[in-house]
């Protein structure tokens, strides 16, 4: 009997931030979806921990179906809490984002989306860091959800690799 995928999401952009719905969307089919993220945006953030202050865990309501979890912290921190005190098991697969804007070249050093990703990585967790080619608040989303789904669907199916980290940009869709 096969249990189906525990799958950690979060972001840097906030826990009501459009990107996040898309991921829960496109995940909640695969696995078992466990949301930690910022309660407030939290980009270019880069791998920052949160030390000289409180950092708050609250449970929220917000995603039907879907165990979710707001900290004051940054995305890294999202992570380390998820894995030491949400989580009752390693995951299976963590996703972060979807971001708004690039995260290629130099901008993955800053990148609190790339850096949830890596800092799942580094705890031996496959992770995906998501974004979209679209700076806008209303942007589109929806084309982005397959290609979500589908490398997230194939890493869980196929990787072997625990500390994989892959770094997905998504073109913004096209009015044509």
């Amino acid at each position: 009997m096969s249990k189906k995928p525990l799958i950690l999401v979060t972001n840097d952009d906030g826990i009501s931030a459009p990107g996040i719905r898309t991921l829960i969307s496109a995940m909640n089919t695969i696995g078992d979806v466990v949301v930690v993220a910022p309660d407030s945006p939290q980009s270019a953030m880069g791998h920052a921990i949160t030390i000289g202050q409180p950092l708050r865990l609250n449970q929220v309501q917000i995603f039907d179906g879907v165990e979710c979890w707001q900290t004051s912290g940054t995305p890294v921190d999202c992570v380390k809490l998820a894995v030491d005190k949400v989580l009752h098991r390693k995951p299976d697969l963590c996703l972060s984002g979807i971001n708004h804007g690039a995260n290629h070249s130099i901008n993955v050093i800053y990148s609190g989306t790339m850096s949830a990703a890596m800092e799942a990585a580094i705890e031996s967790i496959p992770s995906i860091g998501f974004s979209l080619l679209d700076y806008s608040f209303e942007a589109d989303f929806s084309e982005a959800k397959k290609y979500v789904h589908d490398i997230a669907n194939w890493v869980i199916k196929n990787n072997k690799e625990k500390r994989l980290l892959l770094n997905v940009n998504i073109p913004k869709k096209s009015n044509k």
